[in-house]
Parts: structure tokens; sequence; C-alpha cells
């Protein structure tokens, strides 16, 4: 086989797929690059945190299902040994368990700048997937970089410096755009049942996620308001010592209650944010 084809993948890997559309095209032209069956060697990987919306869980089943390839759910849990457990689309968290045990053991929210959530609910338990449960030393992680995203791909250099894993970015390599993810998803038998706007999913990832614009986390919070409750339940927890950067996700904007009273109060949708740089939970 073509080992140029930058889908061809160094043994052993992990493909770390988000729950996306862009992770999810990587995964398919993975698979078609090994014709349709990945390596023994080579293994999918979800981290769940909790705070997903419904749809992204059900694409990620769809996903393995529709292409017959295994997808390993892992969840971070303090409880558990290696603070991994495995499950799967029945028994995954879907009322944010993962992410709230973890907050309650920091003591603090995460922020723009001490985004711990990352680390410790994406990057740990799939680390701990690949030492514990397969017992690799180092391996390459794929990871859906596309190649209109340059200022996220400048980043894996930096990580690979100190990791046990080589991260790569095929997506990049093949000059994959958000339009050919877009069209790809557009003529496919089945699809992540969320909004796509300008190429964007603003209810990907963590519903609410701190790191999404206001008006994103507004207007999704206009279609349903119940997501709001979680998130202000952890600030309304009064973290940390006074400081403000314990106790909030974010100190330069209005707490998710008064983001929540000010849809309430404002009949439109907002605009939807213009910021280049949204949630991104691989670096």
């Amino acid at each position: 086989m073509d080992k140029v084809n930058p889908y061809f993948l160094k043994n052993p890997s992990l493909i770390s797929f988000s729950g996306g559309r862009t992770s999810g095209y990587m995964l398919y032209q993975i698979l078609k690059a090994h014709n349709g069956k990945l390596p023994d060697d080579v293994f999918v990987v979800f981290a769940n945190t909790g705070k997903e919306m419904p749809q992204t869980l059900d694409f990620v089943h769809d996903c393995s299902t529709y292409w017959d390839v295994p997808i390993i759910w892992v969840e971070w849990d303090n409880n558990s040994k290696n603070k991994i457990r495995i499950v799967d689309h029945n028994s995954a968290s879907r009322k944010g368990e993962p992410y709230e045990q973890l907050i309650d053991s920091k003591k603090f929210l995460p922020n723009p700048v001490t985004r711990y959530c990352t680390s410790y609910l994406k990057i740990k338990p799939m680390r701990a997937y690949c030492m514990f449960h397969k017992g690799f030393e180092y391996w390459n992680s794929y990871v859906g970089l596309r190649y209109d995203e340059p200022h996220r791909v400048a980043r894996l250099s930096n990580r690979n410096k100190k990791e046990r894993w080589e991260t790569e970015g095929p997506l990049h390599d093949a000059k994959v755009t958000v339009q050919h993810v877009y069209d790809f998803w557009k003529n496919n038998e089945f699809d992540l049942r969320l909004p796509n706007i300008g190429g964007k999913t603003p209810q990907g990832n963590c519903d609410l996620c701190f790191l999404k614009g206001a008006n994103t986390i507004k207007n999704i919070m206009k279609s349903d308001p119940k997501l709001a409750e979680w998130w202000i339940k952890q600030e309304t927890k009064h973290l940390g010592t006074g400081n403000d950067r314990a106790a909030y996700f974010r100190k330069d904007r209005p707490s998710y209650a008064k983001l929540l009273k000010n849809t309430q109060d404002q009949l439109e949708l907002f605009e939807f944010d213009q910021a280049t740089d949204t949630c991104f939970c691989h670096d």
C-alpha cells in the first residue's frame, strides 16, 4: 500500500475521535486507506465528558455501526483504577458526572487560562487506555485538524516534545478544508444531527463549553434552556477562596445564570460569534 497516503497510519496508533464531523471524516478516510479494516494495533477512542449532546453520542455510535469499526468509549473516573472507566453508548454518562466529579476534586472551576478539563477528561483517559489497557510505551495519535486550521496544527510540535506519543494531523497533510467535510456529510447516508452553521457545529463538544463565544452559548440556551442548569450549578458552588477565577468559568463575561437571564429578556436570536478559535479539546 502507498505509504505516502496521509491516512495510512504508523503503528501502534490511537485515532482520537471527538464525536464531530471532522474527526468522523478523518476516520472514514483512514478506514478507506486500510481497505475498511484497521490494523490490530490501531484503536479508535472517544473520551466522553458527560456534557456532550445526545446527538453527538448517537453519531459516535452510528460511525461504529455503519462503518463496522470498534470505537472505545472512555471516561475519567477518580475512583477507578488508573482513573479511567470503559463505557459504551448505553452506559455512557449523560448528566455531566465525570466533569462534575473532576470539578469537585479540583475545588475550582476550569477557565481559559487553566483548562484542566481538556487534560483530565480527554487527554489523560486516552493516554491511560493506551498505556494500561493496551500496554503501549509509545504510540502515534491522530487528530482531526484540517488544512484551514494552521493555528491549531502549529501547537502539535510543542506537544510532541513532552509526551509519549507523536501527534499527527492527516487531514492537514491531505489539505482537507471545512468544505470537503461539509460535502462529504451532505452526501453520506447518515450525519451528525446537530446544526451545521458555516462549517461549524455550535452544539458540538461540551454543550455550553466556556470556550464558546457568549452569543453562541446564549443561542444554544434559547433552543434548550435546561442545558444551562448544570453550568449554573457549578458556578453556585462558590468554589475556591473568594477568587472569582476559581468560582466562575470566566471572569471576563457574565455568569451562566446571567447569560440565561439575558436570553429570556431578548426574544430574537443573537448574532453568532465570528471567533475562529472556539472550544477544541485536542490541544
